[in-house]
């Protein structure tokens, strides 16, 4: 059976003091009505020690939203895959569309964060998809084989049980735009297609493979009924406790 996720990427929001509420209203909300799939925050660096610490008994894991492709060293305002990891974060995003494009990331560096990950103990959100230009090329399909040809598909079978896909059309996030539920349907099993051929059909269906561009409660359950669709990486919405909430009891 594969997991069910809803996982909140906060971006750069939220004080430290603000991400501590956020984290406690969720834990409490949750505490009285168990979500039926695993629920994932991604805090900024910042909040990680803290958060992961307050959330630690509870029903909800944290990710960071990044870490750094060297393992230590004289890399000034980096934070690596180690540091990540002793915070008890579990997770970690990679590959998020907004570090391609602001910050180059490309698909060899993206190898080395994923490597760095998988060797101190996290598991990974990996991000996918194509732009407007290239969805309009008909070419989407294309973008998300080589994505995942150039950063994740050289790992061992036994690596990809730590890897979880986010498909996020590049033209819905944060635009108000979402992936028709069959738009988005068709790419997730297009991208399971692509796992079945390197990992074997058994693996690719223990693959999770979450949705992320303006998904809100009001299409989550739509979404979420597609047979390849399990779960979101939210934006905007994971930013208040009961836009969150409405998303991640899409699944109930």
């Amino acid at each position: 059976m594969r997991k069910k996720i809803v996982a909140g990427n906060w971006k750069m929001n939220k004080t430290l003091q603000e991400g501590v509420a956020l984290a406690t209203e969720l834990k409490d909300i949750l505490a009285v009505e168990k979500p039926n799939c695993e629920v994932v925050i991604g805090t900024p660096f910042i909040h990680l020690a803290t958060v992961s610490e307050l959330l630690k008994d509870s029903v909800i894991a944290v990710s960071a939203q990044n870490c750094a492709s060297k393992a230590s060293g004289a890399y000034t305002g980096e934070v690596s895959a180690a540091m990540v990891k002793s915070t008890g974060a579990e997770y970690v995003i990679l590959g998020h569309s907004e570090r391609r494009e602001y910050y180059n990331e490309t698909p060899e560096i993206l190898k080395e964060k994923v490597d760095l990950a998988l060797e101190n103990g996290l598991k990974i959100i990996f991000c996918i998809g194509e732009s407007l230009a290239q969805r309009e090329a008909n070419e989407q399909e294309a973008v998300c084989k080589a994505e995942l040809v150039g950063s994740v598909f050289h790992l061992s079978p036994e690596q990809w049980k730590n890897i979880v896909i986010a498909y996020e059309p590049i033209w819905a996030i944060g635009t108000g735009k979402t992936a028709t539920a069959d738009q988005a349907e068709e790419i997730h099993a297009y991208i399971r297609k692509c796992v079945a051929e390197v990992y074997g059909a058994e693996a690719a269906e223990d693959t999770t493979i979450l949705y992320g561009g303006s998904c809100k409660a009001s299409n989550a359950p739509e979404l979420f009924a597609k047979p390849d669709i399990d779960g979101g990486l939210i934006g905007g919405a994971s930013l208040k406790a009961p836009d969150f909430k409405g998303i991640i009891d899409a699944w109930k």
